[in-house]
């Protein structure tokens, strides 16, 4: 796995064979970037990554300067992949939790401008995450969610929906808190 952009451009990150996870690939990471740097400004951005699996975004995330990047993950050995990365990089600004992400949701207290979710694409409560995060205060007026998923979901009837876009199998879809 490789950083793309940003301070830490170029980074490579070994990930385990027995990684369970299925990293957002190069490619739709890539676009999806581009996407935000059009739409948002890193450096004021407190971020928060659930599911954060292989970390690929959270890396992105803190290369290109986010104020505060937290990565939520319960899977003991990606929790464990996490540590051996932020240990490398050894970024203040990085903060992990081992947790249960539905868990996480319901006793958050922190707020944040960018949610970023990547859960697995056959959690059975898929559908139910993107009102789960938006119905918190999690996310804070006018920040942005993005919703990774596969290609048999459709969230546009939300009314917090903003936008959709795919890469090959892999589809993201915004949403947008209030605000501007």
């Amino acid at each position: 796995m490789r950083i793309i952009s940003g301070k830490y451009k170029g980074r490579h990150f070994d990930i385990p064979r027995n990684f369970k996870a299925r990293p957002t690939t190069d490619f739709a990471k890539e676009n999806l970037f581009n996407i935000l740097c059009n739409i948002m400004d890193f450096e004021e951005v407190d971020a928060l990554d659930l599911f954060s699996g292989t970390g690929s975004i959270s890396l992105e995330l803190l290369s290109r300067g986010c104020a505060s990047v937290t990565s939520v993950e319960l899977e003991p050995l990606h929790f464990t992949h996490l540590r051996k990365s932020a240990t490398a990089l050894n970024d203040s600004n990085w903060r992990l939790v081992r947790d249960d992400v539905f868990r996480y949701i319901r006793r958050c207290t922190a707020s944040y401008d960018f949610i970023f979710a990547d859960p697995p694409y056959a959690l059975k409560e898929l559908k139910d995450i993107p009102q789960l995060v938006l119905e918190s205060n999690m996310l804070k007026e006018g920040g942005l969610f993005i919703f990774e998923h596969g290609k048999d979901n459709d969230f546009s009837d939300n009314p917090h929906f903003f936008r959709h876009v795919a890469y090959g199998s892999v589809n993201f879809t915004f949403f947008k808190k209030g605000g501007e």
